[in-house]
């Protein structure tokens, strides 16, 4: 009967592996490929315009706040966007979402996983492009969203989102410039 106890106890108790290690070529791997994404890490604030129909743009004021966690093999990222009520000058938050970013090292690719007040859910497949990163997603109606966020000559965090039914021909339906404020 102790035997039985015994065993028990260790499949429930979480044991490490040697790719889990802290120090494991692997993990050293991981922290290698997220440092390429320190560019990213601080608190950002400005402004864009998303087009969700044609010809009705709406501006919005947008923060960013990206955390290195997990001992710099994750990012958080925390956006939160506002806009001004029709008619009047009080700004009320219009859009939230929180995301995580880590590297797949089996997979070799960057994964993000994220959510938003519209009540969208899922898991993208991310990028390095030359001077940003860039990340997209299948839609439910057919066709693909990418976004891709380059650093610009001033240090700020310039972002564009683009729609294709094909995936050759692009649509741009959203921008914006922040500013490094932390």
């Amino acid at each position: 009967m102790k035997t039985l106890v015994l065993l028990l106890s260790l499949a429930v108790v979480p044991l490490p592996l040697p790719a889990q290690m802290p120090g494991s070529d692997a993990t050293k791997a991981q922290r290698e490929e997220m440092k390429k994404l320190d560019f990213l890490v601080g608190r950002w604030k400005g402004q864009g315009w998303v087009e969700m129909a044609p010809g009705k743009r709406e501006t919005f004021t947008q923060t960013e706040n990206v955390q290195s966690k997990v001992g710099g093999l994750a990012l958080l990222v925390e956006g939160r966007g506002t806009s001004k009520l029709p008619g009047s000058d009080q700004e009320v938050t219009s859009f939230e979402a929180m995301g995580l970013l880590s590297w797949d090292e089996e997979n070799r690719r960057y994964r993000f996983f994220s959510g938003t007040t519209l009540g969208r859910f899922g898991e993208s497949e991310g990028r390095l492009v030359p001077g940003g990163f860039e990340w997209g997603f299948r839609t439910p109606q057919g066709g693909r969203v990418r976004y891709t966020i380059k650093l610009t000559e001033k240090g700020e965090w310039h972002e564009v989102g683009e729609f294709s039914r094909d995936g050759k021909t692009w649509q741009q339906f959203h921008e914006m410039t922040l500013q490094r404020v932390d």
